[in-house]
């Protein structure tokens, strides 16, 4: 009988153990949801973005950005740099595994809807109400609207150039070599003689570098609407939803593109080359690219390439929905603390201290500052911090770069004003009834898209095929269901 009682009481002091140590796991494991915070209760930030350039000295900036946000909300920023080669693939290993990473650049290019729709990407609209009142005061409603997907919003448009026209950009050094008279460069045909001058007298230099975004996408920037991405696509002066690549304005951009590849005008591995273009012509390989544009590009791509750089421009300036998707930050699902992440994602949008940091360097080392203008330090031929900041925040808090006019963000305001609207602009395709046959239509791109843009294959043996497995795969349902949610937003608009 006695030793029942004692076996009774070792038995509750056992379970008066097991609920202590139970209790003690849970508050380690909501200490760990909370994120790993340092002895002073501070947390780190993991940022992963996308980098063209140079970023040797990123920890020093890294450092300084830190004493701001330490100071201000209690909070640390790991800097994660992923070239733009390696983007695509490492991202999604980001997003599908379990590494901590907080905040992470997405976009319409990459498939943020498609990220947001899978929970990649966590809503943002309730944690912009508690922690982001400096991004709701400096980003435009119709910008953030035009973000949503299924009526949430996933990601934090940067503040930069919401409009672009396309053109040519290539070094000033040997168009004045060669006499080159831009003004009469009105057209893309215009270009042709350029390109055979270059061939012809610069071995060296291979006429158009472009490489990861082919170059027919800029040939035809201005006359469709690519809806998010390009399985389904609006013409700008029509409101039904087609396929782009059996158009004929499509293909004949294909077909020239070819016909510049088969001259030797373009950059040979261009279908697989994870090299920024700008780093071809800086490597002094290259002449020139296609691209998107704005006030200021020429300034912007000097400072990257090396050499004085300027530009053609081919078309007017349009804004599509992918001002809003085209560039983002978002808080990643795994993150371990969404409040604090927002709290210094707030930072990026309201404090002019931590954006110049982000974007220009420290002062005195990677640029000196006059009159509201910065520029190269003395003595310093190439800096060894250069960051892509219209990606990422409020680039209306940065300091314009010399070359550009003081009132440089007045300027981009009144650009991005005067933009021609898509008559799609705000629609966000929902992809989540067609994501079998978008992810089977999207390994169809993979595998030709790159290889038809970049003229490395011939559009008229290859388009044919395209276009048949595009339509195996189900791209008509995914254009039909495109048309109906566009018919329905256009309804309520």
């Amino acid at each position: 009988m006695r030793n029942g009682k004692l076996f009774a009481k070792f038995l509750m002091i056992l379970m008066a153990v097991v609920v202590v140590m139970a209790g003690c796991s849970s508050k380690e494991s909501s200490s760990e949801e909370k994120g790993s915070e340092s002895k002073d209760g501070s947390y780190e930030v993991t940022m992963a973005y996308m980098s063209f350039t140079n970023l040797d000295e990123l920890q020093l900036v890294q450092d300084e950005i830190n004493k701001i946000a330490k100071e201000k909300i209690n909070a640390t920023v790991k800097l994660m740099p992923i070239s733009a080669g390696a983007w695509q693939q490492q991202s999604q290993l980001l997003l599908t595994g379990n590494e901590k990473v907080d905040l992470i650049l997405s976009s319409s290019f990459y498939g943020y809807n498609t990220n947001a729709v899978k929970g990649q990407y966590l809503a943002l609209d309730d944690l912009l109400k508690s922690n982001g009142k400096g991004i709701i005061e400096a980003v435009p409603d119709y910008i953030l609207e035009g973000n949503k997907v299924g009526g949430k919003i996933y990601g934090i448009p940067s503040m930069r150039d919401y409009a672009s026209y396309y053109g040519f950009i290539m070094r000033k050094d040997i168009v004045d070599k060669y006499n080159i008279d831009l003004s009469k460069i009105k057209t893309v045909a215009d270009l042709e003689e350029v390109f055979k001058i270059v061939k012809e007298n610069e071995p060296t230099l291979t006429p158009i570098t472009n490489t990861t975004i082919g170059i027919v996408t800029d040939l035809v920037w201005g006359k469709y609407d690519v809806l998010g991405e390009s399985l389904g696509v609006m013409k700008m002066d029509g409101d039904k939803v087609i396929n782009m690549f059996d158009d004929p304005t499509y293909v004949e951009a294909a077909e020239l593109t070819r016909k510049w590849y088969e001259n030797g005008y373009i950059i040979k591995d261009s279908a697989t080359s994870t090299e920024a273009s700008v780093n071809i012509v800086k490597a002094g390989k290259g002449f020139g690219y296609f691209n998107h544009m704005k006030p200021g590009y020429e300034v912007q791509e000097s400072v990257i390439a090396g050499h004085e750089m300027v530009a053609v421009k081919l078309s007017d300036a349009y804004s599509y929905t992918d001002a809003s998707t085209g560039f983002n930050m978002s808080i990643s699902r795994n993150t371990q603390n969404p409040e604090k992440t927002m709290e210094f994602l707030n930072l990026l949008y309201s404090d002019a201290d931590v954006m110049n940091l982000l974007a220009n360097g420290l002062e005195g080392k990677h640029y000196t500052l006059k009159d509201g203008i910065i520029s190269t330090p003395e003595g310093v031929t190439e800096s060894k911090y250069v960051f892509n900041q219209w990606m990422i925040g409020n680039n209306f808090l940065t300091y314009p770069w010399e070359g550009n006019s003081p009132d440089y963000w007045d300027i981009m305001k009144e650009h991005n004003d005067s933009a021609k609207l898509s008559p799609a602009f705000g629609f966000t395709f929902n992809p989540d009834t067609v994501k079998t046959e978008i992810a089977a239509a999207t390994n169809v791109l993979n595998e030709f898209k790159r290889g038809i843009e970049s003229g490395t294959l011939d559009p008229e043996k290859s388009l044919p095929n395209f276009n048949k497995k595009l339509k195996d795969a189900g791209l008509d349902k995914i254009i039909a269901e495109k048309q109906k949610q566009y018919d329905e937003w256009k309804k309520n608009k």
